[in-house]
Formats: C-alpha cells, sequence, structure tokens
C-alpha cells in the first residue's frame, strides 16, 4: 500500500485582481459562496480527504485569511450567552488546531510551480496533496477523497482532470492521454496552456494533485514556462520523461471555476439552490426574473 497523504499545500498567494475593488482589501480566498468563504470549501475537502497537516502558501495582505482560522472567543462567548449553540458549532467548525496549519510566504508571484516549491520543507519525503481553492467541486464524496482513494492502488502522481471543449484548452494544462482505464488516464505526456489547434487531448488539469517528493526536486531544475512563471505542469510532466507513472483522474462531480466573475456566481446559486433553508425563496426570485426577461423581450 502507498504511504498516507496527510499534508496539502493551499496556493493562496494570488492577489485576485479580476475580483477588484473588493480585493483590496479583503482576500479573495475569504470571499463568500452563500455563507462560508471559498477557502472553507477547501479546508473541509481536505479534512474529509484525511488531510492532518495544512500548508498555506500567502503572500503580503493576507492577514485576514489566517485571523479566520483563529480562534475568536468573544464571538463563541457571545454566541454561547445566547444560546445559539448552531451557529457556534458552525464557529467552532472554522477554528485549526495549534500545530496543524503552517504560512510560507511567496515573495514573489513566479507561477503555481514556484509557491508550490515555497512549502518544499515542510513536506519532507511524503507524498502531498495540492489543492486551489478557485476550483470548488461539488459532489457526492469530495473530489481529493476520491483521488486519495485511487491513490492508494496507483502511487505516482494524480492529477484530477475532466474533459473541456476543445477551444478551452489553451486556458489549462493538457494531458497527453497513453491509455484509459474507467475514471484513469495515463498520461504519456502534459502541456500547460496549448497553442490553439495544438492540444494533445481535451482532458484538462483542474486544481486537485496528489504529487510525490521527486515532483518538489523538479522543480528546482525546471526554467520558467508558459507566461514565464515556474509551472507544476513542466514538473509534473518531468516525471513521466524520467520513466514515472502520472495519472488522471476523472472525478465525480461539478467543478465552479471560482477564479472568474461568471463561475463564482454559477457556484452561488448553484450551493443556494442545493441548501433546504434557501432554495425555494431563490427558485422562486429565479423564476420571476426569468419570466420578466423573457416578457420585456
Amino acid at each position: 500500500m502507498n504511504r498516507k497523504v496527510s499534508k496539502a499545500i493551499f496556493p493562496v498567494a494570488g492577489l485576485g485582481t479580476r475580483f477588484l475593488p473588493a480585493t483590496k482589501s479583503v482576500p479573495k480566498e475569504i470571499m463568500t459562496l452563500v455563507d462560508r468563504p471559498l477557502i472553507q470549501y477547501a479546508i473541509d475537502e481536505a479534512r474529509a480527504a484525511g488531510i492532518e497537516d495544512f500548508i498555506f502558501v500567502t503572500s503580503r495582505g493576507k492577514s485576514a485569511l489566517e485571523d479566520y482560522f483563529d480562534l475568536a472567543p468573544d464571538l463563541e462567548a457571545s454566541l454561547e450567552a445566547k444560546g445559539k449553540t448552531e451557529l457556534l458549532e458552525i464557529l467552532r467548525n472554522t477554528n485549526m488546531d495549534s500545530g496543524t496549519i503552517a504560512y510560507m510566504r511567496q515573495h514573489k508571484a513566479l507561477g503555481l510551480g514556484h509557491a508550490v516549491a515555497c512549502a518544499s520543507k515542510l513536506i519532507g519525503d511524503e507524498p502531498f496533496a495540492v489543492i486551489l481553492p478557485d476550483d470548488v467541486i461539488a459532489g457526492e464524496t469530495p473530489c481529493l477523497q476520491q483521488m486519495v482513494e485511487a491513490y492508494q492502488d496507483t502511487g505516482g502522481a494524480m492529477v484530477a482532470a475532466m474533459e473541456v471543449a476543445p477551444d478551452r484548452t489553451s486556458a489549462y494544462g493538457v494531458l497527453d492521454v497513453a491509455e484509459q482505464n474507467g475514471p484513469l488516464v495515463k498520461a504519456r505526456g502534459m502541456v500547460e496552456k496549448p497553442a490553439a489547434g495544438t492540444a494533445p487531448s481535451n482532458y484538462a488539469v483542474i486544481g486537485r494533485y496528489i504529487l510525490t517528493p521527486q515532483v518538489l526536486a523538479n522543480l528546482s531544475s525546471v526554467g520558467r514556462g508558459a507566461g514565464g512563471e515556474i509551472q507544476l505542469t513542466d514538473a509534473i510532466a518531468q516525471e513521466i520523461q524520467s520513466g514515472r507513472d502520472v495519472f488522471g483522474f476523472q472525478f465525480e462531480g461539478e467543478r465552479y471555476d471560482c477564479g472568474s466573475k461568471a463561475g463564482f456566481l454559477q457556484a452561488t446559486v448553484a450551493f443556494a439552490l442545493a441548501r433546504d433553508d434557501l432554495r425555494d425563496e431563490l427558485d422562486g426570485f429565479l423564476t420571476q426574473l426569468y419570466a420578466a426577461k423573457q416578457a420585456a423581450q
């Protein structure tokens, strides 16, 4: 059996410029889908997969993110005094125990690969996960949990993968597929943001990874790739070139790109409609809105 995956890296150093002016003072990862920030969805998914050590790669201006996971004794005392036990339990579930969470600074914005490399000293010789909070995945079984279970049989490196429209492949890392076995695709290559019409497949890499320490070693030697940045995709592709296994895992669930405004809004509506306490009122509003739009045309 392969080693347990107990550590996860969360690259959260980005400036979130697509969401300005909100992100002038609020880290994008704290922006909420309904009533939970993006980062909470990522943490909950990691916990469900058995992650015990949480490593955040941050940058200047992210203190609100760190505060979010800290204790709030005054607020807890107020809720307890008022008998709001349900809210108190929700609040306590956001706390992170001392020693389980660490913060590393990415001083220069040199890409996802560089961000992951910033945490290398905390990984050691263990396999580890990487979770990009921008990719929110709703599924009966959390995406990373699905991957961890598959990884116990495969080993190697594993990336979450999904099919995208051919005209969208240039926005992703893309797998060159050697063979497919159920939800697993074995890769014979990977390319980051291929030029239009040159993608080896339409299997795009989504923001969940299970990687080996060797990938960290690769990051120290790969040069800058697409966009002039150090690309994680290039370091994973080097594993294939060295004869080691890399798999794409086609997860079950709906993925929302919350790094874009449209994706964030779509996720907000979808998650709200999945809530018993919000569904009827929101559904009624959307029905009326659509009817009014149709009548005006």
